[in-house]
Protein backbone atom coordinates (compact mmCIF):
# COMPACT_ATOMS: atom_id res chain seq x y z
CA UNK A 1 0.00 0.00 0.00
CA UNK A 2 3.18 2.51 0.74
CA UNK A 3 4.19 1.54 -2.85
CA UNK A 4 1.13 2.57 -4.16
CA UNK A 5 0.52 5.50 -2.27
CA UNK A 6 3.97 6.73 -3.05
CA UNK A 7 3.06 6.42 -6.60
CA UNK A 8 -0.08 8.48 -6.24
CA UNK A 9 1.92 11.68 -4.23
CA UNK A 10 5.15 11.77 -5.60
CA UNK A 11 4.53 13.64 -9.14
CA UNK A 12 2.81 16.28 -7.02
CA UNK A 13 5.62 16.54 -3.89
CA UNK A 14 8.23 16.93 -6.77
CA UNK A 15 5.86 18.95 -8.80
CA UNK A 16 6.51 21.82 -5.90
CA UNK A 17 10.45 21.03 -5.78
CA UNK A 18 10.29 18.63 -3.17
CA UNK A 19 11.40 14.91 -2.79
CA UNK A 20 9.72 12.28 -0.87
CA UNK A 21 11.89 10.75 1.90
CA UNK A 22 9.17 8.42 3.14
CA UNK A 23 5.61 7.73 3.35
CA UNK A 24 4.04 5.16 5.83
CA UNK A 25 0.21 4.26 6.33
CA UNK A 26 -0.22 3.48 10.03
CA UNK A 27 -3.23 2.29 11.64
CA UNK A 28 -4.14 2.04 15.40
CA UNK A 29 -6.57 3.78 17.24
CA UNK A 30 -6.15 6.88 14.58
CA UNK A 31 -5.66 5.73 10.86
CA UNK A 32 -2.29 8.20 10.21
CA UNK A 33 -0.72 8.67 6.84
CA UNK A 34 2.74 10.07 7.38
CA UNK A 35 5.11 11.76 4.63
CA UNK A 36 7.96 12.98 5.22
CA UNK A 37 9.85 15.24 2.48
CA UNK A 38 12.29 17.57 1.50
CA UNK A 39 14.27 19.96 -0.88
CA UNK A 40 16.67 17.78 -3.08
CA UNK A 41 19.46 19.54 -1.20
CA UNK A 42 18.35 18.93 2.04
CA UNK A 43 15.71 20.63 4.33
CA UNK A 44 12.23 21.90 4.98
CA UNK A 45 9.95 24.28 6.40
CA UNK A 46 6.51 24.13 8.38
CA UNK A 47 5.38 26.52 4.87
CA UNK A 48 6.60 24.24 2.94
CA UNK A 49 5.32 21.22 4.66
CA UNK A 50 1.85 23.03 4.67
CA UNK A 51 1.72 23.30 1.26
CA UNK A 52 2.31 19.61 0.66
CA UNK A 53 -0.48 18.89 2.90
CA UNK A 54 -2.38 21.01 0.82
CA UNK A 55 -1.26 20.06 -2.46
CA UNK A 56 -1.20 15.82 -1.67
CA UNK A 57 -4.66 16.33 0.31
CA UNK A 58 -6.35 17.89 -3.07
CA UNK A 59 -4.82 14.46 -5.13
CA UNK A 60 -5.85 12.13 -2.54
CA UNK A 61 -9.29 13.24 -2.20
CA UNK A 62 -9.75 12.56 -5.56
CA UNK A 63 -7.60 9.18 -6.07
CA UNK A 64 -9.81 8.24 -2.97
CA UNK A 65 -6.87 5.34 -2.30
CA UNK A 66 -7.65 4.70 1.75
CA UNK A 67 -10.98 3.46 3.16
CA UNK A 68 -12.54 5.07 5.68
CA UNK A 69 -11.36 7.88 7.96
CA UNK A 70 -7.26 9.10 8.39
CA UNK A 71 -5.69 11.71 9.01
CA UNK A 72 -2.67 13.22 7.10
CA UNK A 73 1.01 14.57 8.89
CA UNK A 74 3.45 15.58 6.56
CA UNK A 75 6.97 16.53 8.19
CA UNK A 76 10.38 17.01 8.02
CA UNK A 77 13.04 13.39 8.38
CA UNK A 78 14.45 14.87 11.19
CA UNK A 79 17.89 15.18 12.89
CA UNK A 80 17.69 11.76 13.55
CA UNK A 81 16.10 10.89 9.89
CA UNK A 82 15.26 7.52 8.10
CA UNK A 83 17.85 6.30 5.21
CA UNK A 84 15.50 5.45 2.39
CA UNK A 85 17.42 6.04 -0.57
CA UNK A 86 20.41 5.19 -1.69
CA UNK A 87 21.55 9.30 -2.01
CA UNK A 88 20.62 9.21 1.37
CA UNK A 89 23.45 6.40 2.20
CA UNK A 90 25.88 8.29 0.47
CA UNK A 91 25.03 11.68 1.42
CA UNK A 92 25.38 10.67 5.61
CA UNK A 93 28.68 8.69 4.95
CA UNK A 94 30.48 8.63 8.36
CA UNK A 95 27.64 9.20 10.34
CA UNK A 96 26.56 6.09 12.78
CA UNK A 97 23.50 4.94 11.45
CA UNK A 98 21.19 1.70 12.38
CA UNK A 99 20.14 -0.70 9.59
CA UNK A 100 17.24 -3.59 9.81
CA UNK A 101 17.58 -6.27 6.93
CA UNK A 102 14.52 -8.12 5.80
CA UNK A 103 16.18 -11.36 5.94
CA UNK A 104 18.47 -12.91 8.36
CA UNK A 105 22.84 -12.38 6.56
CA UNK A 106 24.92 -13.77 8.64
CA UNK A 107 23.05 -14.76 11.26
CA UNK A 108 21.69 -11.59 12.18
CA UNK A 109 19.33 -8.56 11.35
CA UNK A 110 20.34 -5.77 12.54
CA UNK A 111 23.32 -3.79 12.53
CA UNK A 112 24.88 -0.77 13.82
CA UNK A 113 27.96 1.27 12.53
CA UNK A 114 29.27 3.87 10.50
CA UNK A 115 28.09 4.37 7.34
CA UNK A 116 30.88 4.43 4.53
CA UNK A 117 28.79 5.20 1.30
CA UNK A 118 27.48 2.74 -1.09
CA UNK A 119 29.18 0.73 -3.77
CA UNK A 120 27.40 -0.65 -6.92
CA UNK A 121 23.98 -1.48 -5.11
CA UNK A 122 25.42 -2.68 -1.29
CA UNK A 123 25.22 0.04 1.34
CA UNK A 124 28.78 -0.31 3.45
CA UNK A 125 28.59 -0.04 7.67
CA UNK A 126 31.50 -0.52 9.22
CA UNK A 127 30.59 -3.03 12.17
CA UNK A 128 32.61 -3.95 15.05
CA UNK A 129 33.64 -6.98 12.96
CA UNK A 130 34.87 -5.29 9.58
CA UNK A 131 33.33 -3.45 6.75
CA UNK A 132 30.67 -5.47 5.32
CA UNK A 133 28.18 -4.69 2.72
CA UNK A 134 24.80 -5.01 2.63
CA UNK A 135 22.28 -5.42 -0.95
CA UNK A 136 20.04 -2.26 -0.76
CA UNK A 137 16.94 -4.36 -1.99
CA UNK A 138 16.91 -6.18 1.52
CA UNK A 139 17.23 -2.81 4.35
CA UNK A 140 13.61 -3.04 5.43
CA UNK A 141 14.75 0.06 7.65
CA UNK A 142 17.35 2.24 8.18
CA UNK A 143 17.80 5.45 10.21
CA UNK A 144 21.21 7.64 11.53
CA UNK A 145 21.88 7.34 15.26
CA UNK A 146 20.85 10.69 17.11
CA UNK A 147 24.47 11.47 18.56
CA UNK A 148 26.03 14.68 20.16
CA UNK A 149 27.96 15.01 16.64
CA UNK A 150 24.82 14.71 14.92
CA UNK A 151 22.67 17.03 16.89
CA UNK A 152 25.95 19.82 16.90
CA UNK A 153 26.13 19.74 12.81
CA UNK A 154 22.42 20.17 12.75
CA UNK A 155 22.64 23.24 14.81
CA UNK A 156 25.52 24.43 12.83
CA UNK A 157 23.68 24.14 9.36
CA UNK A 158 20.43 25.58 10.75
CA UNK A 159 22.51 29.08 12.05
CA UNK A 160 24.26 29.22 8.73
CA UNK A 161 21.15 29.27 7.27
CA UNK A 162 20.20 32.41 9.56
CA UNK A 163 18.21 30.14 12.49
CA UNK A 164 18.77 31.10 15.90
CA UNK A 165 17.85 28.36 18.85
CA UNK A 166 15.10 29.75 20.80
CA UNK A 167 13.09 30.93 17.74
CA UNK A 168 10.35 29.65 16.77
CA UNK A 169 9.13 31.39 13.54
CA UNK A 170 6.80 29.88 11.25
CA UNK A 171 5.19 27.74 14.38
CA UNK A 172 1.54 29.36 14.13
CA UNK A 173 -0.47 26.83 15.15
CA UNK A 174 0.62 24.88 18.03
CA UNK A 175 -2.29 22.35 19.62
CA UNK A 176 -1.88 20.11 22.70
CA UNK A 177 -3.53 16.51 21.97
CA UNK A 178 -4.20 15.16 25.22
CA UNK A 179 -6.83 12.34 23.68
CA UNK A 180 -3.92 9.34 24.59
CA UNK A 181 -4.27 11.16 28.40
CA UNK A 182 -0.59 12.35 28.00
CA UNK A 183 0.90 15.81 26.89
CA UNK A 184 2.42 16.26 23.74
CA UNK A 185 3.06 19.45 21.84
CA UNK A 186 2.07 18.69 18.00
CA UNK A 187 2.27 21.06 15.32
CA UNK A 188 -1.10 19.89 13.08
CA UNK A 189 0.46 20.22 9.21
CA UNK A 190 -2.39 18.46 7.99
CA UNK A 191 -6.56 17.38 8.23
CA UNK A 192 -8.17 14.49 9.44
CA UNK A 193 -9.46 13.17 6.37
CA UNK A 194 -12.86 11.50 5.02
Amino acid sequence: MDRRLAGIVTPSIEGLGFELVRIRLMSGKRTTLQIMAERPEGGIEVEDCARISRTVSAVLDVEDPIAGEYALEVSSPGIDRPLTRLKDFERYQGYDVRIEATELIDGRRKFRGILEGVENNEVLITIPEGTIGLDFDLIADAKLVLTDDLIAESLAARRADGFEPGELDGFDEIETDTEDETDTDTIDMGEDRK
